[in-house]
């Protein structure tokens, strides 16, 4: 049981190892707090505040996550959100069912030889050619309490779109058509396919060519975002399907940055977040801090 203070203190006496070690159990998700998985080295402990350190089948299951190109941004036993990387399939289609973000989470949640035996869970979809990020349940009833409260989850993308927008900030709501060719349309009434889409967003700086725009969603129907900045005469950078006829990334200039919604057990608001892409940064060079979202995501 651990007394008041910070965390890294009471870690460097009672386990015995140097501060190096000790971070990198912190980095690898191996160390928790009241059962509860903590990266931070000045976590405040409580009196009594049980700590719990896993040793290295946790780190091994983080690192073999990490060489596969996924970072996780937030974990405790109820949930994971990890940043995907660009190219990735959240989840098996016909074509593709053998490598996706999905079954590589999978597999580090049940960890080498299947020791830490919990089980993924899928709560929403990233585009495979969106990066950003993606949260799982940990278990199929805490899936289905985020499904339940999914309008609620305040959800940030940043987008690099070729021109500026006209209006520079404005709601977009129209009804999604997706074609038997995979493309999506949109019309201002609506039909007996069309899906009610809503979709704010605002400039956040031009530079030469392109603009950094802020994208909060309402809805979440497939190519929403896309589809709707295209609509504005400003498609994202890379996105051909939608009638960008500049690459300035090799890639589709879409990022996931932001999640902000209330723990589905805990009910603690949480809040996170994923940096934005270099590909897609070095196009405003301003900074991070121009690179972030903003008022959209006050709590």
């Amino acid at each position: 049981m651990a007394a008041a203070g910070p965390l890294m203190p009471f870690l460097l006496e009672s386990i015995g190892q140097n501060r190096k070690a000790v971070k990198n159990l912190l980095k690898f998700g191996a160390v928790a707090v009241r059962g509860v998985t903590v990266r931070q080295f000045d976590h405040p402990l409580a009196i009594g505040d049980e700590v719990q350190v896993s040793g290295a089948s946790d780190a091994i299951a983080t690192e073999k996550l990490k060489h596969a190109g996924i970072e996780v941004v937030y974990e405790d036993d109820a949930l994971i959100v990890v940043d995907k990387p660009v190219g990735l399939l959240t989840v098996a289609t016909d074509n593709h069912k053998t490598d996706t973000l999905y079954v590589r989470l999978d597999r580090y949640l049940q960890g080498p030889g299947g020791d830490r035996g919990a089980r993924a869970h899928t709560v929403h979809r990233l585009d495979k050619e969106t990066s950003g990020l993606v949260m799982f349940a940990k278990t199929e009833a805490v899936r289905q309490t985020l499904q339940a409260g999914w309008p609620a989850v305040q959800k940030i993308y940043l987008a690099a779109v070729i021109g500026i927008p006209d209006p520079t900030e404005g709601k977009i709501t129209t009804f999604l058509t997706e074609s038997k060719a995979l493309k999506v349309y949109s019309a201002n009434s609506a039909t007996d396919e069309g899906r009610l889409a809503t979709t704010h967003y605002r400039l956040l700086q031009t530079r030469g060519l392109f603009s950094l725009v802020e994208v909060r969603l309402e809805t979440g129907r497939k190519h929403q975002i896309r589809v709707h900045l295209a609509e504005l005469g400003s498609p994202v950078a890379g996105d051909t399907r939608y009638d960008a006829t500049l690459d300035p990334c090799g890639r589709l200039a879409l990022h996931a940055a932001r999640l902000a919604f209330d723990h589905p057990v805990s009910g603690a608001p949480l809040r996170m977040e994923a940096a934005l892409p270099p590909a897609i940064a070095r196009l405003f060079p301003k900074g991070p801090a121009s690179n972030t979202a903003g008022r959209f995501l006050e709590r």
